[in-house]
This record gives C-alpha cells, structure tokens and sequence, in this order.
C-alpha cells in the first residue's frame, strides 16, 4: 500500500494559477499510473488527469484539456498538477490516486485505482 499526501490547493482568483503536489510514501509509485480526479460540492466524483509510470504519456478531461499539466518525478516520489487558467467551475477538492496495475485503459474510471489521498481544496472564486 501507498500512502499519498496531496498539498498546494488554496484560494484564487478566476486565470489565476496554482500548483498541487502529491507525495507519495510506503511504496515506490515507478509502476504505478497515477492519476488526479476532483470532486465538487453536490457532484460525483470527476477524473481529471492521468500519467503513466514512466511520465510519458498522459491525458485529461476534456473540461482541463489545455490548461492543466500532470507530471511525476519517481526519483522523488512525487506528482504534480499545474493548473492554469482556473475558473470558478474549477472549485472542487482534488485527490491524488494510484493504480497499481500500472498499465491499462482504464484509468479514467476511480474503481481502477488502489490507494487514494486525503485531497486538498481548490477554490476559484470570480
């Protein structure tokens, strides 16, 4: 099991920008596709972006598509959402999760994945 931690979530402003982290602790993630979904007040939960093990390959949502980057640094246990051009419908708490697998199509659906943080929230205001 793998614990992760998420960090970086806080309170801007519509355009603005902000940074999540997750660190990952208890087992290396370098096999593992790591993925950031988000859930909204009154809302299910939303798959948001994915990266493989390597940090090769990654997709998003088509709401984030263009604006936010997902990226990993296995050396350091670490992946990271950069969020650009917020906008209010942004606001939700984001989570960090990894799918042990590592490989497959499935890592939009949030079953795919094991183990899962605590999330941080990320509040776009206009």
């Amino acid at each position: 099991q793998v614990q992760l931690v998420e960090s970086g979530g806080g309170l801007v402003q519509d355009g603005g920008s902000l940074r999540l982290s997750c660190r990952a602790s208890g087992h290396s993630i370098t096999e593992y596709i790591m993925g950031w979904f988000r859930r909204a007040p009154g809302k299910e939960r939303e798959w948001v972006a994915a990266i493989n093990p390597s940090g090769g390959g990654s997709d998003y949502s088509r709401a984030v598509d263009g604006r936010f980057t997902i990226s990993r640094d296995n050396t350091k246990s670490m992946v990271y959402l950069q969020m650009n051009s917020l906008k209010p419908e942004d606001t939700a708490t984001y989570y960090c999760a990894a799918d042990r697998q590592g490989y497959g199509t499935d890592y939009k659906t949030p079953e795919q994945y094991d183990d899962w943080g605590q999330g941080t929230q990320v509040t776009v205001f206009s």
